[in-house]
């Protein structure tokens, strides 16, 4: 495969991994280039409903600092909300509590309990966090990119010891089982309903880690996204229409008003899941480098820019 003039980094996957570790090498002055399978806009990343918090990530011990890392990021583009696709949006986790959580969470700017009048039933948490418009941030990091020297390329690889480059950085998400291959990715399939939003303006959340069924209420521009599943090892990409009755079901029951919200669109995606994220380096022939940033199972948007800062100084270890 034809490194191109000057590449020195060759990432790929073009999904949120993929770009946002490529924008920081650029942005680091590295010659970057992604090469991915089908443009971001038809990724797994796309499909996300993109409320920043751990979700179905380990390990949990390193988790905190990505996920705290991308969150200070997060804050930052949610000053532009037009533009990045990031806006700061209220809303309550129900049937958790603090103390259920790692030490990530009491550095998390206003996270608390909730009031008795803001969840209804029992434990929730209150808080004011990242809610990413994924149809406009992906474009825009594809944007950042490309401002910074980078370029994306739609390509398919099949061997990462054959991509022409110093420097590998395999983004590749659920696509690693083969390419890697890793038999450890399993998909984890998320499906969600999109209706018309009438006038919910507060996201909602009530998830047991063990169910299959999570429930979640997402407003983002133009429309509401209700989900969802989490379905192990069913490879599908066909929504279920029994599945998104039970889902919008289950959102109505909490927010009555979206029992008659018109059905705008139907979606399915495979999250990227593992043990572990494996975020490691490995050397290759001549003198060649492999770095390895896959596996973030229901939080690649949350520990996003935590992950590519290490998958950089992976890449390029300061001397």
């Amino acid at each position: 495969m034809d490194s191109g003039p000057g590449i020195e980094v060759t990432v790929v996957g073009g999904g949120v991994i993929g770009l946002t570790t490529a924008v920081v090498l650029a942005e680091r002055g590295r010659r970057v280039r992604v090469w991915t399978r089908e443009p971001a806009e038809r990724t797994t990343s796309a499909v996300a409903g993109a409320l920043w918090w751990p979700y179905r990530i380990e390990p949990e011990s390193l988790v905190g600092e990505w996920s705290l890392e991308s969150l200070a990021v997060y804050e930052e583009l949610a000053e532009h909300p037009d533009e990045t696709g990031v806006r700061l949006v209220e809303g309550v986790h129900g049937g958790t509590r603090l103390d259920w959580l790692g030490p990530w969470a009491s550095r998390v700017p206003g996270l608390r309990p909730a009031h008795a009048g803001e969840w209804a039933a029992g434990t929730a948490l209150w808080a004011r966090l990242p809610l990413i418009d994924m149809s406009a941030h992906l474009p825009w990091l594809r944007e950042r990119l490309t401002a910074a020297g980078g370029i994306v390329e739609e390509r398919e690889v099949t061997d990462l010891a054959a991509v022409d480059a110093p420097v590998v950085v395999n983004c590749a998400g659920l696509g690693a089982r083969e390419l890697v291959p890793d038999p450890a990715m399993r998909p984890v399939r998320g499906q969600l309903v999109v209706v018309e939003n009438p006038g919910i303006t507060t996201w909602l959340t009530s998830v047991d880690p063990a169910s299959q069924s999570p429930t979640y209420v997402f407003p983002q521009p133009g429309r509401l996204l209700l989900g969802g599943t989490a379905e192990e090892d069913d490879w599908s990409l066909t929504p279920d229409p029994a599945v998104a009755e039970r889902i919008v079901e289950r959102c109505a029951a909490l927010r009555p008003e979206i029992a008659g919200a018109r059905v705008l669109e139907h979606r399915v995606g495979l999250r990227p899941s593992r043990h572990a994220v494996r975020l490691e380096r490995e050397e290759l022939p001549g003198g060649r480098v492999l770095v390895h940033n896959y596996g973030h199972g229901g939080a690649g948007v949350t520990v996003a820019w935590g992950c590519a800062r290490r998958a950089a100084a992976l890449a390029y270890p300061a001397v």
